[in-house]
Parts: C-alpha cells; sequence; structure tokens
C-alpha cells in the first residue's frame, strides 16, 4: 500500500555510506538531530576504578573502553571518536537538516588529583568543536547548520559564568566561529546568545545563554535589572522574537540547562523562570519546541501559564532571600524519584484533555453547543489546543551515566521541501519582510509596551481574544466594575517594573502555532538511539549488585573483576524506542496537547494512595473512585450501577420478590464489573508510569529497582 502524498516517515538508518550521488543532493530531509553532555575526560583508563577516589583514572575496576555505564564517571575519547564515527558510518549525517547541541563538553571537576583547568576544558571544547566540523562538512564546507550553547561545566570554576564581554565567551566565540553566523559575533561576545536560520526565512534556532538564568550562577542576580546579563537576554530575545513573528519565520529554543521547578528542584531564578514563562505564551504562535540537556534523564516539563506573577517576580529578586541548597542537578536514580514524582504530583492536578471533541480538535474551534461541566472544563486547559501550557523536552546524555543517548527528531515539512537549504543560502536569496498569510498584528511602540501590564494580558484559548488596544480600553471601561468585586481573587499588588516590556501576544486572526496543532513545522516524533556499554565492553557478563544510590555512582559493575583484556564488540547505537511504534506513550505528534495527555494519563497514578497502589503485576487494592468518576459521565455511572429502571418493578406486583433479587444480583454485578474496570484503568496507568521511568533512566534499571525506588 503506497504512503500519501507528503507522508513522513521514521528514519531508517543505512547500513554503508550513502552514495556520492545522494550527498549532492540538497533538500529538507525534515529530520535533525539533539546531542547533549558529552563529558569527555582525557584522564579515563580501561579498566580502572570506577569508584569515588578513583574516577575512572586509577586503580583496577569495570571501567569499560567505551565508558563505565551507570557510574558518575565521564566519557573517554573513544565514545566521542565512536559515536562520530557512527553518525557519518550509519548515514545519519546525510538525512538531517541541522544539529542542536546542548553542552557539558568538559569533564566535571571531581578528581582532587587532578584539578580542572582552563585550558583542559578549552581543550575538549574544541576537540568536540573540530569533530561536529568535520563529521556535517563536505568539501565546501559546513553543510549541515551546528547550532551549540555552553553548559554549566564548560567554565572555569563551573557553574559561575560573569557578565558580558568576559574571556569565556571570546574562547567560545572562536571555537564556535564556524557555528556562528558571522553577523553575530559581536552579541555572541556580548551575552553568549545567537541564532541560526536552518531554514532560511522559515524556520530559526535559538541558542539560548541558560547560565544567566541558572539559579547556581553566583556571579548574577536576576532577569529584573537592566544591569543583568538575564534581563539583556530577554530583552534581545523578545525583539528577534518579534522580528520572525512579522517574517513568518518560526522558531525553535534551546539551551544547557532547562526550566526545572518543583519543590525539591528549581533551577532557574525566579524572575527568569517567569519572564521565559510570559515570552513563550506571548510568542506561543512563533515557538515550535524548547530542547534542553543537563539533567541527563529522559523526560518533559509542562510549564503552566497559569502560574505568571511576574510583577511579583520582580519583588522577590530585589529582596534578599537565603539561597536554595546545593542540589546535584545530574540526576541519579535515587535523587531522580523525588524529582520525577513531584513532576507526577503536578501533572495529576492537570484539566482532563478529553474535555475536547474530536470534532473541536479537528477545526481548532470550540463547539459552542456544548455547556454544563464539559464546557467549563475547556477553559481550564486554555482552548482545544491546550495553549494554557508550554512544553520543554530534556534529552539524555552521552555521557554514560546511564547509557550513551543521541535523539533525532522528525518535523513536518510539507510544503517546504523545495525551499532553499541552509548550505545553499546566499544573500542574493531575498529576506521575506513579511508572513506569509498576513495575520499578524501592528507592532507597538515599545512606550506602549512598556505601560501594559500582566494584569492586561488576555487569557489563552480565549477565541475572541482582544489586541492590545482593545485590552487597554477595556480595563479603562470596566475600572468601576472591578471596584465593585474589591478583594477577590486578586494577587497581591506590587510596585510596576518600569523596565518591564511585555511582548505583543499573537494577533487576534492568528491561528495556533505549530507546538500546539498539526501544521508545516510542528515536530511530529522522534528516535531515541543508545548504546548498550554492557555488550560493547564485553566486559562484564551478569549483574552482581544493586543500583548505587550514594551521591557517587561506581555503577551496577564496580565491585566486578573485567576480562584481562580488553575485547569490545563493534561500537554501534541502536534504536531504544520510537514516539512512532510505542503504544504505551500513545503520541500521536509532539504538540503540547499530545504531551498534556501522556502527563494527565500518568498524573492520575499519584491519586491513589502509594502503599496501596502497586507497580503492574501486582494486586490494585483501593478502588479507585475519583479516577473512575473523572472518566465517566454521572448518567454512565449512573447506568452501570444500576441496569435496570426501577419503575419496571411496580408493574407487575406478583413479581416484587423474584425481581427484587434478580436486581439484587445485578446491582452487585454491575459494582463488580464496575471495580474490575477500574482496577484495570490503574494497571493500565501504572504501565504508562513505570514505561516513563524505564525511559528516563535509559532502559538501565530493571523494573524490580524501579518498584524499590518509586512508588
Amino acid at each position: 500500500m503506497s504512503a500519501p502524498a507528503g507522508e513522513q516517515h521514521p528514519l531508517q538508518l543505512e547500513v554503508a555510506p550513502p552514495s556520492p550521488e545522494k550527498a549532492h543532493a540538497r533538500k529538507l530531509h525534515g529530520r535533525f538531530l539533539h546531542v547533549t553532555d558529552f563529558h569527555p575526560d582525557e584522564f579515563y583508563k580501561a579498566h580502572t576504578s570506577t569508584g569515588a577516589d578513583h574516577d575512572c583514572h586509577r586503580g583496577k575496576g569495570a571501567a569499560g573502553v567505551y565508558g563505565a555505564e551507570t557510574s558518575d564517571c565521564d566519557s573517554p575519547i573513544s565514545l566521542l571518536n565512536a559515536t562520530f564515527d557512527w553518525i557519518k558510518d550509519s548515514g545519519l549525517r546525510d538525512d538531517i537538516d541541522f544539529v542542536i547541541w546542548t553542552g557539558d563538553n568538559a569533564r566535571h571537576d571531581s578528581d582532587e588529583d587532578i584539578p580542572r583547568s582552563s585550558s583542559q576544558v578549552l581543550g575538549t571544547n574544541r576537540l568536540l568543536a573540530d569533530l561536529m566540523a568535520e563529521t556535517f562538512s563536505d568539501a565546501k564546507g559546513l553543510s549541515v547548520p551546528v547550532i551549540p550553547t555552553f553548559g554549566n561545566n564548560d567554565i572555569l570554576p563551573h557553574n559561575v559564568l560573569m557578565p558580558g564581554p568576559n574571556r569565556w565567551l571570546s574562547h567560545y566565540a572562536d571555537i564556535w566561529r564556524k557555528f556562528i553566523p558571522e553577523e553575530q559575533h559581536h552579541g555572541f561576545e556580548y551575552g553568549g546568545w545567537f541564532y541560526v536560520e536552518v531554514i532560511p526565512n522559515k524556520l530559526a534556532v535559538f541558542s539560548l545563554n541558560t547560565l544567566y538564568f541558572f539559579d547556581r550562577n553566583a556571579a548574577v542576580d536576576d532577569c529584573v535589572q537592566p544591569s543583568q546579563p538575564g534581563f539583556k537576554h530577554f530583552e534581545w530575545l523578545r525583539v528577534q522574537l518579534q522580528l520572525m513573528r512579522e517574517r513568518g519565520v518560526k522558531a525553535i529554543l534551546m539551551g544547557h540547562v532547562p526550566p526545572a521547578r518543583t519543590e525539591s528542584k528549581v533551577l532557574w531564578e525566579e524572575s527568569c523562570w517567569q519572564k521565559y514563562n510570559l515570552w513563550l505564551q506571548q510568542y506561543r504562535d512563533v515557538i515550535i519546541s524548547s530542547l534542553y540537556g543537563h539533567m541527563n534523564i529522559d523526560h518533559f516539563l509542562l510549564i503552566d501559564t497559569n502560574e505568571i506573577d511576574i510583577e511579583a517576580a520582580g519583588v522577590v529578586a530585589e529582596d534578599e532571600i537565603a539561597p536554595r541548597g546545593t542540589l546535584d542537578d545530574e540526576l541519579s536514580v535515587q535523587s531522580a524519584a523525588e524529582y520525577l514524582e513531584e513532576l507526577r504530583d503536578d501533572w495529576s492536578k492537570l484539566p482532563k484533555p478529553e474535555l475536547y471533541s474530536h470534532s473541536e480538535s479537528a477545526s481548532g474551534k470550540p463547539n459552542k453547543k456544548k455547556k454544563g461541566k464539559k464546557g467549563k472544563g475547556k477553559q481550564k486547559l486554555g482552548g482545544p489546543w491546550a495553549e494554557r501550557y508550554h512544553l520543554a523536552l530534556v534529552s539524555p546524555s552521552i555521557v554514560p551515566n546511564y547509557f550513551p543517548t543521541l535523539r533525532v527528531f522528525d518535523y513536518n515539512i510539507t510544503g517546504l521541501e523545495n525551499a532553499v537549504v541552509w548550505a545553499d543560502y546566499t544573500s542574493e536569496v531575498p529576506m521575506i519582510d513579511g508572513s506569509d498569510d498576513g495575520m499578524e498584528g501592528p507592532v507597538m511602540p515599545e512606550s506602549e509596551l512598556r505601560d501594559l501590564s500582566v494584569d492586561e494580558l488576555p487569557d489563552v484559548g480565549d477565541e475572541d481574544t482582544d489586541t492590545v488596544e482593545e485590552s487597554k480600553h477595556k480595563k479603562h471601561k470596566g475600572k468601576k466594575d472591578k471596584k465593585k468585586k474589591k478583594g477577590k481573587g486578586k494577587k497581591p499588588k506590587h510596585d510596576k517594573d518600569p523596565n518591564l516590556v511585555v511582548p505583543l501576544p499573537p494577533a487576534k486572526s492568528s491561528p495556533p502555532g505549530p507546538a500546539y496543532s498539526p501544521q508545516p513545522l510542528t515536530i511530529l516524533g522522534f528516535q531515541q538511539y543508545f548504546a548498550n556499554l554492557t555488550y560493547i565492553n564485553n566486559d562484564i557478563t551478569e549483574k552482581t549488585k544493586d543500583v548505587d544510590t550514594e551521591r557517587w555512582r561506581d555503577g551496577k559493575y564496580g565491585d566486578k573483576k573485567p576480562k584481562s583484556k580488553p575485547k569490545p564488540r563493534d561500537f554501534r547505537f541502536e534504536i531504544e524506542y520510537s514516539t512512532y511504534d510505542d503504544k504505551i506513550y500513545d503520541l500521536p505528534d509532539l504538540t503540547v496537547k499530545s504531551f498534556v495527555d501522556l502527563a494527565y494519563r500518568m498524573g492520575q497514578t499519584a491519586k491513589a494512595t502509594s502503599a496501596e497502589l502497586t507497580l503492574p503485576g501486582g494486586d490494585i487494592s483501593k478502588d479507585l473512585d475519583d479516577i473512575e468518576e473523572e472518566d465517566q459521565d454521572e448518567d454512565l455511572i449512573q447506568y452501570e450501577s444500576n441496569t435496570d429502571d426501577e419503575e419496571e418493578f411496580d408493574e407487575d406486583a406478583e413479581n416484587d420478590e423474584s425481581d427484587d433479587v434478580e436486581a439484587e444480583k445485578k446491582k452487585k454485578k454491575g459494582k463488580k464489573d464496575k471495580k474490575k474496570k477500574k482496577k484495570k484503568k490503574a494497571k493500565k496507568l501504572n504501565k504508562t508510569w513505570l514505561h516513563f521511568l524505564k525511559h528516563a533512566f535509559v532502559s538501565t534499571v530493571d523494573d524490580d529497582d524501579l518498584r524499590g525506588e518509586f512508588s
């Protein structure tokens, strides 16, 4: 059966390198590569100890030729070389349109006997930049755009980056000179940020300098004061995204440190997180996705626009507050347990995605005829496309804290098959002055934008979203009405930030962006590749101990003696999972709504008491009333509980007694069936949660160990 016209298929990598003819064909493939956290260690030695006092630098132990999987050791140079060789030999490099590379290209400063130096940090960064340039170049030069950013370990001391210009930004401007557009070199040396139009006039990738948002960076304070680099970064981003909107160009944001924000793990300074949330809300028609690394575990974040309180954040930033404790952001199984369960607790509060009908999703317009409980629920998600939320995807790493991992995304190129590609772009190609659809509204003067309060922003998902001018008019018109409703639902008042420029929202006539509604440039799915180092290193034949959950992890095989001589097998990556055929995740695409649905399903397991709710294979003893009641209408529940109409029993008096007995039997049967359905649903929900945890640690943790660490 032939595929429909324009349909894209998951990547099937070739065994041999592509033919020369293929290399000359310059067309979009609709795929890009995301790699993160290489952490190369030039002092790594095979068959040394993985213990905390040895760091795979000395002693004797289970450190493999290509890395010590599930340990806290960094990557040997052999892993870097093998990874890039595989990218070339598998044909992957010839099947992608661009590379997103999210930092941490130096070893950790964990060995007191070999402290890091600036030359070492810059040296491994230069090594990786050269490998990138060599891999993705042809005879004419760089043929695939590579967009880098630096991580918290790419500077010295780690985490601390002073405001620019500074020597570190100057060094990286030189190391990445092939990757940063020439006209943006000056801006990069000033703040470490830039963007690349990976599809000229269609799609740009923004490299964010998240170290200026990072809570651990003691050299900066917040994103409120104009003197702070974080403030300047957001101003630059606001201006650039507005220009992208006017030109009809979409954007992918990428950075190293993700905007994680739970009770135990807050990675961004609060005012920076608030601005990020607001910026993504206002530019939701422009931004396609956000990609990050740093944490080593595979997961995602849903950022709620209902938590925007940017004026309050400005006050908090100016006050002296006690610093948060230093946490290990690169998560072990034990430290990840609390963090991931906090995410699940947040997901348990999500509105039910199925409140929207299929017809609404297809048209993008709410069904005005529907009323009542379901109609109210629609406002909770921010419209049929769940525009109340933003999505951040956090990829696992190359460094084998688990297994080395890379991710290949597919995105929709319908209508763009013959677009000019990055490698063929020249100054002769005209820049588009405005959007193709002409739906963007006029640009307000900055003085008026400064007068716009966050309270005046229209709610997302409102089909009658007003323009900024209409919002201001309604504010003045409704002042008297507001006085009558004193104090109800109001946030505490704070002094207005005179430096805050609120970005323009999408125009009233703008359709949902590619992050929310399937369309050209929407991200369709990904295939996750991993290198099974236990098999490839060929040193250890069996598991000898449980997962080490101490701060330093010497790995599953840390106490096992390896073979006398290394005899590694051929190095290769293989598919760990694909969103296209993962029946448990069941993601139709990577739009926000798809992940809201997935998060909602996992969140339901948090509603059951952890002591009573076991993982798949166990017995579900709790009757999950709260889950079942949300899944069925009240009339359906009533129907399943009472299958007979009581009025029928009054029609024949002489059959009253037998009918009562029969009714009682049916009632009991109905309750039993209902309970079975609830247990079946709870098991299915638990299966999704366990599946998520398995992939979070790149299939290195056994189910029994997951059961031991997670409720």
